[in-house]
């Protein structure tokens, strides 16, 4: 799981990480009670934020240059010491995951050791294990992701994902500054949510006074004073840029790269959480099918002690898949 970020914690108790090891990725929240801070998501297989490795040094130029992971991959470094070898093995640290964009992938990113100052270790490594999160916490923000788009009092947030940048665009029907003000603190709240970082680009309402400007700029300030990053002020066109270290891909990425993935293993933690003696009836749209391999099936069979059944149905959304407990034919 890579790092996610963090804001100020919201009640007395102290926040609490909590995973679900679910069938095909690990899902972490950062809980205040029951009140989520911030998320993660990690895939069986991927190379994470925080994984050291000793690597063969396979090409350098000046400072940077390409290693090959344990694995075979081949992972970008950089901050390579003047006297590093090609040929030689070193200890490196992975400071990005792999990301998959529209149109291209890009290879995990790594430093030497030594050249990293502090720990990028995971907080939510030493996390409390749980079988379920709180009812709909999850859910909450996996809907949200899949959809794009958040709502508040008085409009909402539409978030896009494109290969140079993650775009936030504001829309209301509130005026201007008092939408602006009213979506700086569900920004604050849905950037560790959804596990943002990168490039992030934020499209207010044109505001016409420099004051109402220099409001929204501090309000902002406030609201992610926990959440590490670079910012611009507003232009005079609304428009903030935020840049924040990139672990890997968000939830929204996710989603806008692997949307059958997501869904199907969201199929999966469907027809984990029903409960009752029976059979598992998951019923799926087809495009789900072919990603429920033979692997998952069995370990949702053994975790839950029940056999289960797989129906297509292709009036279903792809994110709508449904499970019940059905009578069990012997």
């Amino acid at each position: 799981m890579k790092r996610a970020h963090c804001c100020a914690p919201l009640g007395s108790t102290l926040p609490e990480w909590q995973v679900e090891e679910g069938i095909g990725e690990r899902r972490a929240l950062l809980l205040d009670g029951e009140t989520p801070l911030a998320a993660g998501l990690h895939w069986p297989g991927e190379i994470q934020a925080g994984d050291e490795f000793e690597g063969k040094l396979l090409r350098k130029t000046g400072a940077r240059g390409t290693a090959q992971h344990p694995s075979g991959r081949e992972v970008l470094v950089d901050k390579l010491p003047r006297d590093a070898s090609e040929g030689a093995n070193y200890l490196f640290a992975i400071t990005r995951g792999a990301m998959t964009e529209r149109g291209r992938f890009k290879l995990p990113a790594a430093r030497p050791v030594s050249t990293i100052a502090g720990t990028l270790s995971d907080p939510s490594a030493n996390a409390r294990s749980v079988r379920r999160f709180p009812p709909g916490v999850w859910e909450d923000i996996w809907h949200a992701a899949s959809s794009g788009e958040v709502e508040f009092a008085g409009g909402s947030l539409l978030f896009a994902v494109t290969p140079a940048m993650t775009l936030i665009d504001i829309d209301g029907d509130l005026p201007p500054r008092e939408l602006s003000l009213a979506a700086v603190p569900q920004i604050a709240r849905w950037l560790t949510l959804f596990d943002l970082g990168g490039s992030i680009g934020i499209d207010f309402p044109t505001l016409q006074t420099k004051s109402d400007r220099k409001a929204v700029d501090s309000a902002l300030e406030e609201a992610l004073s926990g959440f590490s990053h670079e910012r611009t002020a507003m232009n005079g066109f609304g428009l903030v840029q935020i840049v924040a270290r990139l672990h890997g891909p968000s939830l929204l990425h996710r989603f806008a790269t692997s949307r059958i993935g997501m869904a199907a293993r969201m199929a999966l933690r469907r027809a984990e959480m029903v409960e009752g003696p029976g059979a598992t009836l998951l019923t799926v749209h087809p495009a789900l099918r072919p990603r429920l391999g033979p692997e998952w099936i069995a370990e949702l069979e053994r975790r839950t002690a029940r056999p289960v059944r797989v129906a297509i149905d292709p009036g279903l959304a792809i994110e709508a898949a449904t499970a019940q407990i059905v009578p069990h034919d012997d």
